[in-house]
């Protein structure tokens, strides 16, 4: 695809086009979903700038960064459309041995754990959350149209990881907090 203009004016009426040339109003259930990717996408960027100390780890978020954007086309695009990128059940396969295979370098939970720790671990809860309220999105989405099932299972296993990286980092940086209940 080739950008040669940034604007367009077409949305200046509050709808925006879809993959399929459809147009839908920008507060639709479709494009609050897709949207909270891309902002899922620009907070992994800004987490990939504070820990690039950890190559594997940014490696791993750059591949992250790519899918989402296939599931950014696959959310703007109605499934009647055949032509577009989908987000496949090999992407969510990988993002469950990443789990696995960090989760083993981890200690048992005991207990909740709280977001906090340092700017690094704070970020991979803020991607957590933000991945949660997309997947929110899309189950909404779901229940007015038919969405790609692999998204939802998708985005459920990422928020997974970012919670397992977030822990990972923390161990690193021997900075991990319980919670602490104040009966």
């Amino acid at each position: 695809m080739r950008i040669t203009k940034v604007y367009t004016k077409q949305g200046d009426n509050g709808l925006t086009q879809l993959v399929d040339g459809s147009r839908v109003y920008k507060d639709s259930a479709r494009v609050s979903a897709y949207g909270d990717v891309d902002e899922l996408n620009s907070f992994i960027g800004y987490l990939r700038i504070k820990v690039k100390e950890y190559k594997e780890i940014d490696e791993k978020l750059k591949t992250i960064q790519n899918d989402l954007f296939i599931i950014g086309s696959d959310l703007a695009t109605p499934m009647s459309f055949e032509k577009t990128f989908r987000i496949e059940e090999e992407k969510i396969k990988i993002l469950e041995n990443w789990i696995d295979e960090y989760n083993e370098k981890l200690e048992p939970l005991k207990d909740f754990i709280l977001p906090y720790g340092n700017e690094k671990v704070s970020l991979f809860h803020i991607c957590r959350t933000i991945t949660r309220r997309a997947e929110r999105n899309v189950v909404r989405l779901m229940k007015e149209e038919e969405v790609n099932k692999n998204v939802l299972v998708y985005l459920n296993r990422l928020s997974d990881l970012f919670f397992v990286l977030a822990r990972y980092v923390a161990k690193l940086d021997n900075i991990e907090e319980e919670y602490v209940s104040w009966k």
